[in-house]
C-alpha cells in the first residue's frame, strides 16, 4: 500500500508470532518492507514462518521469548536491536485465554492469563520503549487488545479483564512516551476467523454469534492489515493513546 511506503527499511518485533494473528501481522509488515523479528515460545513454528517470509523476499529472524519472564524479554528485545541496528515498531500480540465460569476459574489460570496478556505486554513495551527512547528517532507500539475490553462474554472473565487493563495501560504509556515521539495505540479485533476457530464458527453456536455481528460476517485476517499499518506508519503520526476496534460493528450492536 503506497500510503504506508515509509515503513520500508524499518525494524519490528512481533510477539506471539508462531501462528494466528501474530504470524499474519509479521507477514503484513514484511510485505511492506519492514525487517521483522518473530518471537514466541514455540521456536519450530517461528522458523517455518521466517522461512516463508524470506521465500517471499522479506527479511525475518526468529527469537525465543517468554513474555512473562523479564530476563527473556530483555534478551529478545536486545537481540532485535543488535540484529537490525535498532527497533522502530513493536506489535505486542502474545496472549492466552482461559475458558471457564468465573466461579470455577482457578487462581493458576487467572495468573497465567494476566501474566501473559497484561504483565507480558508491559515488560516488552518497557524494554522496547527504552531502546526507542535511547535511539532518539521515536517509534510505534501497537498493543493487540480485543473488543472484550469494552464488552463482555461468558466464561472469559480473566481474558476480558486483561484486555480492558491493556487498553488503559496503552493510554498510560502513550501519555508518558509521547515526549520521545513514541506512539502507543491498541488494536481491538472483534471475532476474526483463523485456523483455530473455523470449526467452532461452522457450528450452530458459532453461527448464532455471527448473526449478532451487524455486518453478519466474521472478520478476515486481511481486515486488520490497513489498521495495523496505519498505527505503525507515519500515516498515523498524530495518533497515540487510541484503541481502534475492527469488529464489523459488534461494539455498537444493540444489547
Amino acid at each position: 500500500m503506497a500510503v504506508f511506503s515509509d515503513l520500508a527499511g524499518r525494524t519490528a518485533l512481533v510477539t506471539g508470532a508462531s501462528g494466528g494473528l501474530g504470524r499474519h501481522f509479521a507477514e503484513v509488515l514484511a510485505r511492506s518492507g519492514v525487517r521483522v523479528a518473530l518471537a514466541a515460545r514455540r521456536r519450530e513454528n517461528l522458523d517455518q514462518a521466517c522461512a516463508a517470509i524470506r521465500a517471499a523476499g522479506g527479511e525475518a529472524i526468529a527469537l525465543s521469548l517468554d513474555v512473562t519472564d523479564d530476563t527473556s524479554v530483555q534478551t529478545a528485545v536486545t537481540g532485535v536491536a543488535d540484529a537490525f541496528g535498532g527497533l522502530d515498531i513493536l506489535v505486542n500480540n502474545a496472549g492466552v485465554t482461559a475458558n471457564a465460569p468465573a466461579l470455577e476459574l482457578s487462581e493458576k489460570d487467572w495468573d497465567r492469563v494476566l501474566d501473559t496478556n497484561l504483565k507480558g505486554c508491559f515488560l516488552v513495551a518497557r524494554a522496547a520503549g527504552r531502546i526507542m527512547r535511547d535511539q532518539g528517532r521515536g517509534g510505534a507500539i501497537v498493543n493487540i487488545a480485543s473488543i472484550l475490553a469494552d464488552r463482555v462474554a461468558g466464561q472469559v472473565s480473566a481474558y476480558a479483564a486483561s484486555k480492558a487493563a491493556l487498553v488503559q495501560l496503552t493510554r498510560s504509556l502513550a501519555l508518558e512516551l509521547a515526549r520521545y515521539d513514541i506512539r502507543v495505540n491498541a488494536l481491538c479485533p472483534g471475532y476474526v476467523e483463523t485456523d483455530l476457530n473455523q470449526d467452532f464458527f461452522a457450528g450452530s453456536a458459532g453461527q448464532s454469534l455471527v448473526r449478532r455481528i451487524p455486518m453478519r460476517r466474521l472478520g478476515r485476517l486481511r481486515d486488520l492489515d490497513a489498521p495495523l499499518l496505519l498505527l505503525c506508519s507515519d500515516a498515523g503520526a498524530f495518533m497515540t493513546g487510541a484503541a481502534i476496534p475492527v469488529d464489523g460493528g459488534h461494539l455498537v450492536s444493540s444489547l
